[in-house]
Parts: structure tokens; sequence; C-alpha cells
């Protein structure tokens, strides 16, 4: 679908886990052709073998960064560098960055400013600093296996169930403030709509709570109607805009 669109991707091997790789460029194939991979760190230590393993066969390059000093992550800055000179030096579209550090969150921020999408990739002890500046970001690490994750398409996580999802104050804000943003004069919103407003505002994936789409999520939560309209496609309501029909 965006086939004339590139992508660089840039990992940080240092605080990424390798096991994921097929799912980062799985995702990535669908935003465009991914031109430029990269992965950093000190590939000359044992610590790193699980992604060395990995570099040939999709075709990454590993970028050599020595531990001058202890303490201080070369490769951070490296990394930083390489992305700064795509930005500026070359056609790329989308920026990939695969790390659970949040010391990326400037990085993320100058990108997106800059019109570019950012992707981002890394464990959920990610700090929500560097998750929240990139346009989209998703977990890699699986809260708990399930089969259909066998194909090797999407990380599965744990699905949570309706009192998780009401519990989570900020995801209900967000999903509230969408629909409204999205509503029609019939007091309805077009899912699509809603979905591209929840984009524009922050970085959301439904399947970061265990849901393959944000219509399942919506489902999930409990929280609003759902219905599928001619020509409208899904259309969603807030149940506390629901009113009684009239009587006749």
């Amino acid at each position: 679908m965006h086939a004339d669109r590139f992508v660089a991707l840039f990992i940080d091997a240092d605080n990424a886990p390798a096991s994921h790789v097929d799912v980062i460029l799985n995702e990535l194939a669908g935003f465009g052709t991914v031109s430029i991979r990269r992965a950093y760190g000190n590939w000359k230590g044992e610590r790193l073998n699980s992604w060395e393993k990995l570099l040939h066969e999709y075709a990454i390059q590993p970028i050599q960064q020595f531990d001058l000093t202890k303490g201080k992550n070369a490769t951070d800055i490296a990394l930083v560098i390489d992305a700064m000179d795509a930005l500026y030096a070359r056609h790329v579209d989308v920026f990939a960055l695969v790390s659970s550090d949040s010391d990326f969150t400037p990085l993320a921020t100058r990108l997106q400013a800059d019109g570019k999408t950012v992707v981002g990739f890394g464990e959920r002890k990610t700090p929500l600093p560097f998750v929240n500046a990139c346009s989209k970001f998703l977990y890699l690490d699986r809260e708990e296996e399930q089969p259909e994750a066998a194909s090797g398409n999407i990380v599965s996580v744990r699905k949570w169930n309706a009192n998780e999802l009401k519990g989570d104050a900020k995801l209900v804000t967000l999903l509230r403030n969408a629909v409204q943003a999205a509503e029609g004069d019939d007091g309805w919103s077009q899912l699509g709509r809603v979905g591209g407003h929840i984009a524009n505002q922050a970085s959301f994936d439904a399947r970061n709570y265990g849901y393959k789409k944000l219509v399942d999520l919506f489902k999930a939560v409990d929280l609003f109607e759902l219905e599928q309209r001619e020509g409208k496609g899904v259309c969603v309501r807030d149940k506390r805009r629901a009113k009684p029909a009239a009587s006749s």
C-alpha cells in the first residue's frame, strides 16, 4: 500500500530483544520499503550473540560501537547521529526505532517535528515518554503466549478484560474524546475517523491491549454502542449519549 515510501530501521541492540525481528520487519512492510537496516552495539562481546545470528538473515548492517568509557553509551550517540544524517541527507519517510531506552525520546520528538512518521518497538518496561513520543509504538514482549502468535505476524499479548480496560482512565478518556471529536450530526462517529483522530493525537495500537483491531477493543471495553451502517462502515457512539426511543 505504501511501496513508494522509504523506511529507515535503527536498532539499539543493547536495549532490544532479538527474538522478534521478523515481527518488526513484517510491521514495517506495511509502511513501505525498509531501505536502511542498521543495528548498533558492541559486537565484540558475547552479549549481542542473539542479534548477531540474525544480521545476515535479515540483511541488517551491524554498526560497531566500543564501550570506550564505562557508564557512557556510545551506541545511543551513534544511532542518533546516523538517524539525523538520514533525516537531512536521504529521502526517508518513516523512521523505526527499536529500543526500550527513554534516551531516544528527543530523537523521536525531533523526527516527528519534521513531519516524519516514527514507529517505535520495545519491551513493556519502555518508559512512557519514549512510547508517547512515537507516532506508533508496539511492545515486543509477550505477556501471555497464544496459539495465533505462532504465525510470527504479530506479537500476542494477554487480552485485557472489560474491567481492566475501563480501569485505565487514560485509555477511556482517549477513546471517548476521539469518538466525540469524530461525531456526526446524528450523534454517531465513523470508526475510521475515530481511528484517524487517535493516530493524530497519541501513540496507540489496539494490539498492545491484546486486540487485533480497534473495533475489537471498542467492543471489549463495553462503554460504546457499535453499528454496521451502509456506506459508512462501523459507527460508534458513547453509551452515555444513547437516548430511549420516543414513544409513539
